[in-house]
C-alpha cells in the first residue's frame, strides 16, 4: 500500500527579511506563518524543524503503540517530545522522550519496545541524524 501525503510552502524576500505560509493536504496548517525570527528566534509562527519534531513524535508514538500491540499490550499512554537540533546548516540531532503507562511491562522490556519504534518508525528511517532517546515506564 502506497501513501501520499502533501504540504506546500510559499516564500517571498530574501532569506533574513523575507517570510512565507505552509500549508499541509489534510489543512491543519492553512497560510501558516514561517521567517527566519520562527525559525531562528522566538517569532510567532512555526518552523520546519519544529514540524519534523511533531511528525517525529506522532510517528514513533504510533509506531510504539503498534510494537506494544504485537507483543499483547496496550498502553494506557503514550507521550512523546521530539527535540530537534539545527546546528551548522544541518539537522544533526533529535532528542526523543517518551513516558509510558502501561500494566504489566517491566522497564527493561519498555526499553526494548521503545528501541524497536526508535529504529522502525518511518520518519526516524528517513533522518539522517543521531536519534537519542529517553525512556520512562509510570
Amino acid at each position: 500500500m502506497q501513501i501520499k501525503r502533501s504540504a506546500t510552502a510559499h516564500w517571498e524576500g530574501s532569506g533574513k527579511t523575507g517570510n512565507g505560509t505552509m500549508a499541509t493536504q489534510s489543512t491543519v496548517l492553512h497560510d501558516t506563518q514561517y521567517s527566519y525570527n520562527t525559525r531562528f528566534e522566538d517569532g510567532i509562527g512555526t518552523n520546519p524543524e519544529e514540524l519534523i519534531g511533531a511528525a517525529h513524535a506522532g510517528c514513533f508514538s504510533m509506531k510504539l503503540a503498534f510494537v506494544l500491540q504485537a507483543a499483547g499490550f496496550t498502553a494506557d499512554s503514550i507521550d512523546t517530545k521530539a527535540t530537534v537540533i539545527l546546528e551548522a546548516g544541518a539537522i544533526t540531532t533529535v532528542q526523543l522522550e517518551t513516558s509510558v503507562k502501561v500494566a504489566g511491562v517491566s522497564q527493561a522490556q519498555l526499553e526494548e519496545f521503545t528501541a524497536d519504534a526508535k529504529a522502525n518508525c518511518p520518519v526516524s528511517k528517513l533522518l539522517n541524524a543521531e536519534i537519542t532517546l529517553t525512556t520512562t515506564l509510570l
